[in-house]
């Protein structure tokens, strides 16, 4: 038996996550095809109202503003030219929607004091997976509250870096703030989250 080509397999792979129904539904839904726009959204809500939880901490919120991003999606639908995955430009508006909300509710992205609590959801990518001072044996449920805990401006530039894995450049476009703007506020939010940990280990060995 022969070892396959790993570009091969990569192909392959590829092939697999190119999804000719949901192109369809996608141009369905363009055509303004109720029954295909729903199937998108049944497909996708899951992740939007992961997304939006994980940015607000709220489950209310993030209900409120899963349906307000598919609301955008059925207005701008016929905006998307397949220049990127489907999800990802989903994403995107997305997250964007959560940063419009914030503003109306006159929370600045970068906050120093606000804190809201929420409840637990699965990140795609580990928490502070690239600072390894928060690496180590951390409770997950704790590492989330603790994520919850963070003001909304640190939480916001940390969920968007450590979990969702946009890059510096790519939040200072999506925020509308400066690169060395978003490096120091994922630093600050990093720094506050060690010691939200400890608090939260603190107490943990108090109680009997």
């Amino acid at each position: 038996m022969t070892d396959r080509d790993p570009k091969e397999t990569q192909l392959q792979t590829k092939d697999r996550d190119r999804d000719p129904n949901e192109a369809e539904l996608i141009e369905r839904a363009k055509l303004g095809d109720a029954t295909a726009f729903q199937a998108l959204y049944d497909k996708h809500k899951r992740r939007v109202y992961s997304l939006c939880l994980r940015m607000t901490a709220n489950t209310a919120e993030a209900e409120d503003l899963t349906q307000e991003a598919f609301l955008q999606l059925y207005r701008k639908i016929g905006t998307f030219r397949g220049e990127s995955a489907f999800s990802t430009w989903l994403h995107r508006l997305s997250v964007n929607v959560v940063l419009m909300q914030l503003r109306k509710k006159s929370l600045p992205v970068v906050s120093l004091e606000e804190t809201t609590q929420g409840e637990d959801d699965t990140p795609k990518k580990d928490f502070g997976a690239e600072d390894l001072a928060l690496a180590g044996s951390i409770d997950r449920l704790q590492l989330q509250k603790a994520v919850d805990d963070l003001p909304p401006g640190y939480r916001t530039i940390f969920v968007l870096h450590d979990v969702e894995g946009y890059e510096h450049n790519e939040i200072a476009t999506i925020v509308g703030c400066s690169i060395g703007n978003s490096k120091s506020q994922l630093h600050k939010a990093r720094m506050k989250l060690r010691d939200l940990l400890k608090m939260n280990r603190a107490e943990k060995a108090e109680k009997p």
